[in-house]
């Protein structure tokens, strides 16, 4: 109990640390998104519309930084993030409702993709190392070395230009309504195709050469040599045993990788076109839109803070240690 009580304890720390750095970086950026605003639309709203402007984004030039802090907070707990400066009228929180599932759909899958391949390869390495299966380590290596922005590109231009199989950019066919039909799905699936293997590609080597070293490593423990002694099967020794403690320190980089699937890949989202949650980050950092920027930049907190209280749950459900040390 007192484990979790620390754990807890230091969340809602971490939490308010982190929503009040959120709160002031964007407030410490150059530019004045009001006036990027009126420039946007500009014959459709007059200049004297400015003060009010600035109390309607939440940025009221005469109440004080102390002020705006309180009233931030009084709109976090009242569900309110406040209206989106770059697609005005619509609110921050309608924006990310539209683009949060792409992009949880695309780099979630792939990074639960990622982790299943790179942790059974990485188990089927460690447990038989020096055979043949050690030389696809230079191979995904070289993959992760690259950078997956280039390797994006490489992938636009084989199967997009050389090859037409997959489409080159976009979340779907322009055109389709959204929707449950297999035309829809179906497109979905095909621009989707070329973003999520170049998220493997680039992320497998480290799952594979992080399993395949704690294979290694627990394969000379005392309870493997003894689950070998009783006869039990090489499958049930291999992943019953060894794999089972060695995935721990894996649970702790799988979380943080879901915790960031909710930003996305913002270079990966741009060079695709993909309008998933990064695309739009980088478009309202462009935009100087505070709002839409501090919420999304509240969603990746917080769910990179919920990401690592289930893996404090995981330990605690894989390793018994942690529940005595509790």
């Amino acid at each position: 109990m007192k484990y979790f009580l620390r754990r807890i304890v230091f969340y809602v720390v971490t939490a308010w640390a982190a929503i009040t750095i959120n709160f002031f970086i964007p407030r410490m950026m150059d530019g004045d998104p009001v006036s990027s605003f009126i420039n946007k639309n500009q014959g459709r709203i007059s200049s004297e519309a400015r003060e009010s402007l600035y109390v309607l984004f939440g940025l009221d030039s005469g109440a004080s930084l102390w002020e705006q802090y309180v009233d931030y907070w009084k709109m976090l707990f009242s569900g309110d993030l406040g209206l989106s400066i770059m697609l005005f009228p619509s609110t921050v929180s309608e924006v990310i409702a539209q683009a949060l599932p792409w992009t949880i759909g695309l780099v979630g899958i792939a990074t639960v993709i990622s982790f299943l391949l790179g942790s059974f390869l990485g188990v089927v390495i460690g447990w038989r190392r020096g055979s043949w299966a050690d030389g696809l380590l230079p191979v995904t290596t070289f993959f992760s070395s690259v950078p997956y922005f280039w390797l994006g590109l490489v992938a636009i231009m084989l199967f997009s230009v050389t090859w037409p199989i997959f489409p080159s950019s976009g979340a779907y066919q322009p055109g389709l309504v959204p929707g449950w039909s297999w035309e829809f799905v179906g497109s979905v699936i095909r621009h989707g195709t070329l973003p999520a293997i170049t998220i493997v590609l680039s992320s497998v080597a480290g799952w594979i050469l992080g399993m395949r070293n704690m294979t290694v490593t627990v394969t000379s423990e005392d309870y493997v040599t003894v689950a070998q002694a009783k006869g039990l099967s090489e499958r049930r020794v291999m992943f019953g045993y060894a794999a089972r403690n060695a995935i721990l320190p894996q649970v702790s980089g799988f979380a943080l990788s879901l915790g960031f699937i909710v930003s996305g890949t913002l270079v990966m989202e741009k060079v695709f076109s993909y309008q998933g949650v990064g695309f739009t980050l980088l478009q309202a950092i462009g935009a100087h839109d505070y709002p839409l920027m501090q919420g999304i930049f509240l969603m990746i907190t917080l769910s990179v803070l919920v990401a690592n209280i289930l893996a404090d749950l995981a330990y605690v459900v894989l390793d018994p240690r942690t529940r005595q040390e509790g």
